[in-house]
């Protein structure tokens, strides 16, 4: 009786120089002798990049390699995030199969060193394969005068980082939360009065393994939500529960420094010890005249507003970027009251779901889908794009306008021009606006349900009759 395979017959992994000298003989095996595509050799500047990674697949018995690709920066444009495919080739005697490893092993590679966009212009006789392995097709061109298909790699990353949101429509969508007109925001006008209400809470995983800049983040992301509405924060009450007291101690700490730092009472609150780490923040704030998180409509110009200083919290690389803790209490404070000296129509602040997310959530709830210029993203020096549109990023909005007006600004932060609403295709639905004017779709579906029809209450059964 035979035991279970103890191990993969080809086996994908970065080439070393032998790998990468025997990919080479297998492209100009192909590509020149038998295609004609290159009249001596098909080597390219992309060949010398010190960023380009050579996959190639080796048969585990013999180490012999089968097939290589490249994956690489595309044309200088790394740091936005578009990485390329190239020259895909796979030894005519090889096992099935070595192929498609190939293409799966390169888009898990490009994910990994940051892509937003991974494409590759391959043979057109090749369109289907990569089709059955996810690919879109984004053009038709030619390349040493053969006809040719630029397409697109399956890519989730920025749609996964506002997934979580997906079920808030089925699960509130009725209670019409912030009354009609405000639903989709994070914090609610209170009924007659000039005040609004936010409540965050922060998950308990951060919470048990971060508890001081957990409390930090209650109080931060309670007064970015009042921020973003225009609001001038005027006190706090929390909810705390952790295992001991020492913990629960730890939490306290990071809210009483955060809220000395933007000069903001606790009000009161609750705290329970011997429990499972929990953490949620009240806030209430003063205005007037609330900006809403649905006031934009197509056309307007989307603005981000985005304090770039700081760096990655520690033990949070590439998921919270922390700009609030090295700031003066006067420069937090003035930070926060950006849209109170403009209100623009609309405005959301950056939240976990991050600046694609956020986006999405804002055309949400405007009615409206929306563009994203990538290469227009202002972001720190440190910050990979991938990571820039997904993380938290500390003290971030993103308003919506009509063209023409005058953005907010604030000397504390940067403010810059980076995509417009457009019309819905559905509501919610963002794309991302390449340097070759190409669009690639980042959000497909409405991220929370709660877009302009869950701000009109359901019918009662008597005015149905």
């Amino acid at each position: 009786m035979g035991g279970p395979r103890l191990h993969d017959p080809v086996l994908v992994e970065p080439g070393d120089a032998a790998g990468v000298a025997a990919h080479r003989r297998l492209r100009r095996a192909a590509f020149v002798a038998d295609q004609g595509l290159f009249a001596d050799h098909d080597l390219d500047v992309v060949d010398d990049d010190p960023a380009t990674t050579v996959l190639v697949a080796r048969r585990h018995d013999d180490g012999a390699v089968l097939g290589g690709v490249r994956v690489h920066p595309h044309d200088g444009h790394g740091g936005l995030g578009w990485w390329r495919g190239s020259r895909l080739v796979v030894d005519p005697g090889a096992e099935r199969g070595v192929g498609a490893r190939l293409v799966r092993a390169a888009t898990a590679l490009a994910e990994d060193r940051g892509a937003v966009r991974f494409d590759a212009t391959v043979q057109a006789d090749k369109e289907a394969f990569f089709a059955r392995l996810g690919w879109t097709t984004l053009d038709r061109t030619t390349v040493a005068g053969a006809p040719h298909v630029l397409m697109l790699g399956p890519g989730d990353r920025l749609a996964r980082a506002v997934a979580d949101k997906a079920p808030l429509g089925r699960l509130v969508g009725d209670l019409v939360p912030g009354g009609a007109g405000w639903v989709g925001d994070d914090a609610a006008p209170v009924p007659g009065a000039a005040l609004v209400a936010a409540c965050d809470a922060i998950t308990p995983a951060m919470v048990e393994r971060d508890p001081e800049w957990a409390g930090w983040c209650a109080v931060l992301v309670n007064v970015n939500d009042l921020a973003a509405m225009g609001a001038v924060p005027v006190g706090l009450l929390d909810a705390v529960a952790g295992r001991s007291e020492e913990h629960v101690a730890a939490v306290l700490r990071g809210i009483r420094a955060a809220a000395e730092a933007y000069g903001l009472p606790v009000l009161g609150g609750h705290t329970q010890v011997g429990q499972h780490g929990a953490l949620a923040v009240t806030a209430l704030g003063a205005t007037d005249d609330p900006v809403p998180g649905g006031g934009g409509r197509p056309g307007d110009v989307v603005h981000l507003v985005a304090d770039l200083g700081g760096g990655w919290r520690p033990g949070h690389a590439g998921r919270q970027w922390d700009s609030t803790t090295h700031r003066r209490p006067r420069e937090l404070r003035e930070l926060v009251g950006t849209l109170a000296r403009h209100r623009p129509a609309a405005a959301k602040d950056v939240s976990m779901a991050g600046l694609v997310g956020t986006l999405a959530m804002l055309a949400e709830a405007s009615g409206t889908g929306a563009e994203l210029d990538v290469a227009g993203v202002p972001r720190p020096e440190g910050a990979a794009m991938a990571d820039w549109l997904t993380c938290f990023p500390g003290f971030a909005l993103l308003t919506a306008d009509r063209p023409g007006a005058t953005p907010p600004s604030s000397p504390r932060a940067t403010t810059a021009p980076v995509g417009r609403l457009t019309a819905p295709s559905p509501a919610g639905a963002v794309s991302l606006v390449w340097p070759d004017g190409r669009r690639t779709l980042a959000v497909a579906a409405p991220a929370t349900g709660l877009g302009p029809a869950a701000a009109v209450p359901p019918p009662t059964e008597e005015a149905l009759r």
